[in-house]
């Protein structure tokens, strides 16, 4: 979602109001209200943002449905919204990384105030300048998808040049970070997509494309090192067979804690933002051509609803 905000003029007041989409309790769309709420202030650590442009991601409307409330206790009412990109406003106390009027993009804290809104908190950690090739809107998508996907294979799979990943899910954004990255490393993709799709994955680089509507992924690869896995369920269940002795499995749906075959590690994955030096690398990568940002569609903020009713399936 964009905005068109004003320039800053002056300092910011203690009083100061600002517009931002907030949930007052967990279910559907119509649970997202516009409201007029209070600036919020940067406290030791923490950054102020002026948002520029907020990303959508799965994970708003499942914080919104109230899947992850064991996970996140948030006190409603709450901002919602994770990525963002903007300028900064104000830094907290301690925060040397940053300076206002400096254009950033990452991760607001919900805890605090989320991306949804005019103005949003989040940790200095969890911030990082903006890709100088990528305008806010675009700069907005990258973090939680991009990052999710680097954690995945890098901290998590530790994917290394000359090795094989399957990747599942790989038109989505983690899916379509996952090949590019994977082809910066110097590995070989796989990659299961439906048919309408295909070009589009092999656009980023995939070495291959399965179509896994036309035939099991299983009966057409070769054990491969890494298998990423967007999808779970059953293609979680069918992966574990193509998987070589000492290869991984990282999944963003969980994996079990028993019935994992000898030799194959199984890792869960959940994105941790606060990770500056991630962000740094992944807004290098984008400068340099490596990465491709793709933005589908673009709403202003009121229409928040009508944002996550197209990014929810």
């Amino acid at each position: 979602m964009s905005q068109s905000p004003q320039p800053l003029n002056g300092t910011l007041s203690k009083t100061d109001t600002m517009k931002a989409i907030r949930i007052h309790a967990y279910g559907g769309v119509e649970n997202l209200q516009y409201d007029e709420v209070l600036r919020p202030e940067p406290q030791a650590g923490e950054v102020l943002v002026q948002v520029y442009a907020a990303g959508i991601n799965p994970i708003d409307w499942k914080i919104r449905e109230g899947y992850l409330k064991q996970a996140f206790n948030y006190a409603l009412p709450v901002i919602v919204g994770t990525d963002l990109a903007g300028i900064v406003a104000e830094v907290g106390e301690g925060v040397t990384t940053l300076q206002p009027g400096q254009a950033v993009y990452g991760v607001a804290d919900m805890t605090r105030s989320g991306s949804y809104a005019e103005y949003a908190v989040g940790y200095a950690e969890a911030t990082a300048p903006k890709p100088e090739m990528l305008d806010f809107i675009h700069a907005a998508s990258v973090p939680i998808a991009a990052m999710t996907a680097w954690q995945a294979l890098f901290d998590g799979a530790n994917l290394q040049t000359g090795q094989t990943v399957l990747i599942h899910g790989a038109a989505g954004g983690v899916g379509s970070y996952a090949i590019q990255f994977a082809k910066w490393k110097g590995a070989t993709v796989i990659a299961t997509a439906s048919a309408v799709n295909a070009d589009y994955v092999k656009g980023l680089g995939a070495d291959q494309v399965i179509d896994y509507a036309a035939q099991p992924f299983e009966q057409q690869v070769k054990p491969v090192d890494v298998v990423l896995d967007l999808v779970g369920g059953d293609t979680q269940v069918r992966s574990w067979q193509i998987l070589r002795s000492g290869g991984v499995l990282a999944s963003t749906l969980g994996v079990p804690q028993t019935g994992i075959p000898a030799g194959i590690r199984a890792v869960p994955v959940f994105v941790n933002p606060r990770n500056p030096a991630q962000l740094q690398h992944i807004a290098q990568l984008i400068d340099q051509g490596q990465v491709k940002v793709t933005v589908e569609q673009v709403f202003p903020l009121a229409e928040a609803a009508r944002a996550q009713t197209e990014s929810q399936p």
